[in-house]
């Protein structure tokens, strides 16, 4: 009895072992991260936060490679919810801008003018209508964990300092490859031209783009005033909420301790790099307004007035694209904005 006691115990023993090592088996030298930006930009610094974390929490057990400039699919950032699905990325930060082609719902972020400050950002974010997008994203095959954001996108150009939409007639402005964006800037007058933010840069150097739209991080990051752009109009008409993922098949290798752990940690350097894309700009003062000024930089704020003229402009854009991005879910998000604590 003792011996078959002790034979049951070895065996096993063995079985353990063997689990063990058919989970360790599934673990990966390296995970690969896609990135648009490196640490330099808040939004690369959440993506190294989020891998030194997990680094850290799960022993080495996961470890996360950064691939900024989109470099795992040849810069294209369109392509990056494709390649997450495929599997060609394990990982990502990603903006809703560039996921909305696949996944449509998440064009409510860039509708024109919908969110007039961060407190109307958090309400989506944080509330029912986050929570409805995380369900579509990973319906799309891909688990959303933690929500971050690239910022309020405002206005760069090289000619004038724009304070009505009649002043960006015939202005050629790099945007990222959105429909929405496209017939946004349409909307405008303006001339938009789609290509990655790395073309971007010498295109706006040599003058053959006369402007873009990004965060001031971005701008102050990538030294766009040494790029002819030396006019900024503050007129917030998008933010640019960003998304912590993972590939669902890499999800599902690790054990539901280090998903634990991987998911918190997504939390944690979401909640970073809000704070770190928000600084100099959340205060009363705008201290990065200041910085940018001293550069040569003319900062150019419009008044309500001036900013409801853009509102009236692009309206027919916003209409046309509430259907086509689900009447319901605007609709909720609308709520959700008028009811913010501001």
């Amino acid at each position: 009895m003792k011996f078959k006691t002790v034979l049951g115990l070895a065996m096993a023993a063995t079985a353990l072992v063997f689990s063990a090592g058919s989970i360790a088996q599934t673990y990966r030298p390296e995970y690969k991260m896609s990135l648009v930006v490196g640490p330099a930009f808040p939004w690369g610094k959440g993506g190294e936060i989020w891998a030194n974390l997990v680094r850290e929490r799960t022993q080495g057990r996961i470890n996360i490679k950064l691939y900024p400039g989109v470099s795992l699919i040849q810069g294209d950032q369109t392509r990056e919810f494709s390649a997450l699905r495929q599997g060609v990325i394990d990982m990502a930060v990603g903006s809703t801008i560039n996921w909305s082609p696949q996944v449509k719902e998440l064009n409510v972020f860039s509708l024109p003018f919908l969110m007039p400050d961060y407190a109307a950002a958090d309400a989506l974010t944080q509330g029912e209508v986050g929570k409805e997008i995380f369900k579509i994203i990973e319906k799309a095959g891909v688990i959303p964990l933690a929500w971050g954001e690239n910022g309020y996108r405002e206005l760069s150009n090289s000619k004038l300092a724009i304070r009505k939409p009649a002043d960006m007639k015939g202005l050629k402005i790099r945007v990222v490859g959105s429909p929405l964006f496209l017939d946004t800037f349409t909307s405008l007058g303006a001339n938009p031209t789609q290509m990655s933010f790395a073309d971007a840069q010498p295109a706006l150097a040599t003058g053959a783009v006369d402007g873009q739209e990004n965060p001031l991080s971005i701008y102050l990051a990538a030294k766009l005033h040494n790029s002819a752009q030396k006019h900024i109009t503050m007129w917030g008409y998008v933010n640019d909420p960003l998304v912590f993922v993972v590939n669902k098949e890499v999800w599902n290798s690790w054990t539901e301790a280090d998903r634990v752990i991987v998911r918190q940690a997504a939390l944690d350097a979401g909640k970073q790099e809000i704070a770190i894309a928000r600084k100099g700009l959340s205060e009363a003062d705008k201290p990065l307004l200041k910085e940018i000024a001293a550069l040569g930089t003319t900062v150019t704020e419009l008044t309500p007035q001036e900013r409801a003229e853009f509102v009236k402009a692009t309206q027919p854009v916003y209409d046309k694209w509430k259907n086509q991005i689900g009447a319901s879910l605007v609709t909720t998000a609308e709520k959700a904005i008028a009811a913010r604590k501001k």
